[in-house]
């Protein structure tokens, strides 16, 4: 029997062809529909909107209900459970409705209700982001970002690091002004590239701490942990499993507007002699940063089910 963890992806591995190979599969349109009576809209023809499907309102449950969907038509399909999940940003409300911590109704209403309050802690404030890459292995990136980060912040404007995904590739948010004009200086400290990200939504800064607190009410409000968890979830803030319903609240909330630790969360899980890795939901964002994150790590594998011609191929290997 194979051991494995599955990881669900976050916002902005959505696109308007995710269904396409999935459409005509009975488990995947099941869950799609009743997620979109959930929600109020068809979600099969909101995804066809570039304007909505790129919204973070909509985007958020739309990639949580996409990611179960295709959970569904996974678990469905093999008959052993992994060993442990994480989730990428929002993927970890995914991994937690997958494991029964949430149920689909009650993580999406959540998840909707967080994009609002991110969208709200923006208000009167421009955001951005940026990916910033390195290809020297001599380089600590993560020093590197937090000193650029900290000498160009200051009392009114800040940038942070917000998603540490691998030693060569950290994302920072904060104040548009400053990641428009941040290239410079990270250059001028050896970086090799960096990328402005087409979103308005300092995800994961500290800019997002009114966000936080609300959903500290809402999650308070919620059935958490209502069924027996079918394997457990390493969370983003820390990097750590959570066994209690005030811990997973607290985790939920510090991961808004704290750093995503997602090679420590990688590294946790290969930690725990888990060398097989399945990315459920659209993309293979995690499969890249695996590749990266795992390199040179004996008997590691890390495939993507986001088609759902892979999913035969994927599931003969754990079944078999």
């Amino acid at each position: 029997m194979t051991k494995y963890a599955v990881l669900f992806p976050g916002q902005g591995s959505q696109n308007k062809n995710m269904f396409e190979s999935y459409e005509k599969n009975t488990i995947f349109n099941e869950c799609i529909t009743k997620s979109s009576q959930i929600l109020g809209y068809d979600i099969s023809k909101t995804i066809q909107d570039d304007s909505k499907l790129n919204n973070t309102i909509y985007t958020q449950p739309i990639m949580v209900a996409t990611s179960i969907a295709m959970w569904n038509v996974w678990v469905n399909k093999i008959n052993i459970m992994p060993l442990l999940a994480a989730g990428h940003s929002l993927g970890e409300y995914s991994a937690l409705v997958a494991n029964q911590t949430l149920s689909l109704e009650d993580c999406l209403n959540l998840v909707s209700e967080r994009a609002r309050f991110m969208v709200d802690a923006m208000t009167g404030v421009q955001g951005g982001m940026a990916a910033i890459m390195s290809n020297n292995p001599e380089m600590n990136l993560s020093e590197t970002v937090e000193k650029v980060c900290e000498q160009l912040s200051n009392d009114k404007e800040i940038i942070q690091p917000v998603n540490y995904n691998s030693k060569n590739q950290i994302v920072i948010a904060g104040h548009k002004n400053l990641i428009d004009s941040c290239e410079s200086e990270f250059k001028a400290q050896g970086v090799k590239r960096v990328i402005i990200l087409p979103v308005s939504v300092a995800a994961h800064s500290s800019i997002m701490k009114s966000c936080s607190d609300k959903l500290f009410k809402l999650l308070n409000n919620i059935d958490i942990l209502k069924k027996e968890s079918l394997f457990p979830v390493i969370h983003n803030s820390d990097a750590s499993i959570k066994d209690s319903k005030l811990d997973i609240i607290k985790s939920l909330c510090d991961q808004v507007c704290n750093p995503v630790l997602w090679e420590k969360t990688i590294e946790k899980i290969f930690g725990e002699n888990i060398v097989n890795y399945i990315e459920i939901g659209p993309g293979k964002v995690l499969t890249g940063l695996n590749s990266k994150i795992l390199i040179n790590k004996d008997g590691v594998t890390s495939s993507s089910i986001d088609k759902y011609e892979s999913i035969d191929e994927v599931s003969g290997v754990y079944n078999g």
